[in-house]
């Protein structure tokens, strides 16, 4: 009897031990947890503020280059008797009249180029210029303010979307067939590249059907310089007629850009229309 009694109160404290031993490790467990959480909290808030502050960097880059496109369309008269004089002959009679259908576009997060179809305010642009903004607005060369659009369509395949502004007094421009282009044309690129307002770059067709990031054969090589902003804005023929919409170059080459062909930009211009229950057709 003695003995039982002795194993019972062996176990009990070797059981009282066990739980203490228990407590110990949970509650350690508990710390380690409420420490690794407590870093984990510190970590996001970090993140947090980091990525305010790259959208506080990001805004007002977007700003700056929104008011040097203001301030530099009020010297515009200028710089197209500048490009008229130092362009070739061939171009003299049509920048002008040209450029009034070009446009700038901005969004909070990048800016490019584009140009108008119709008096009822339709803008073409590349998808790409609009890819991840929450919002898109339109500098007109006959206007010093940004006008709200809307996006009405877009295709990230052939990389062109469709924006809407207020109907008004604009200069369309109209596409010409790319079908009858050849190699050696001279043509010019208008857009905004760099944030410096509506410019005029003059050059060759280099190659006719190239492919492009989407593997298609639809893309028209330049030896015309495109920068940053050139993106979505219209390649002229001397006719003055959109050939092409500039859309990218080769990394590291300043002479080598390529533009979405015209024939291309209508077929897939068109669709989206259509598709988005718009009466109007190019």
């Amino acid at each position: 009897m003695k003995k039982s009694h002795i194993a019972i109160g062996t176990f009990v404290i070797i059981f009282k031990i066990m739980v203490i031993i228990a407590f110990v490790y949970v509650g350690s467990t508990i710390m380690e947890i409420r420490a690794e959480l407590a870093e984990s909290k510190k970590l996001q808030l970090e993140i947090q503020d980091n990525l305010k502050s790259n959208q506080k960097m990001t805004q007002e880059q977007i700003n700056e280059i929104s008011t040097t496109l203001l301030s530099t369309k009020q010297t515009l008269s200028n710089e197209i008797n500048e490009l008229k004089a130092s362009t070739s002959s061939d171009f003299s009679g049509v920048i002008e009249n040209v450029i009034r259908g070009v446009v700038s576009v901005g969004t909070d997060v990048a800016q490019g180029s584009g140009f108008i179809i119709s008096d009822d305010g339709y803008v073409i642009t590349n998808a790409h210029v609009l890819s991840g903004a929450h919002y898109a607005r339109v500098l007109t060369y006959g206007s010093d303010q940004w006008i709200s659009a809307d996006l009405i369509n877009y295709d990230s395949t052939i990389d062109v979307a469709i924006l809407k502004i207020p109907q008004g007094s604009y200069t369309p421009l109209e596409f010409g067939d790319s079908s009858q282009l050849k190699v050696g044309e001279k043509v010019i690129a208008l857009g905004n590249p760099l944030g410096l307002s509506f410019s005029v770059s003059e050059g060759i067709i280099s190659a006719l059907k190239r492919i492009g990031p989407n593997n298609l054969p639809v893309y028209i090589q330049i030896d015309t310089p495109l920068n940053s902003g050139n993106s979505g804005g219209p390649l002229i023929s001397k006719q003055g007629k959109v050939i092409g919409i500039n859309n990218f170059k080769i990394a590291n080459s300043d002479n080598l850009g390529f533009a979405l062909e015209s024939n291309q930009a209508e077929e897939t211009i068109n669709a989206l229309l259509e598709r988005a229950n718009q009466t109007i057709r190019i």
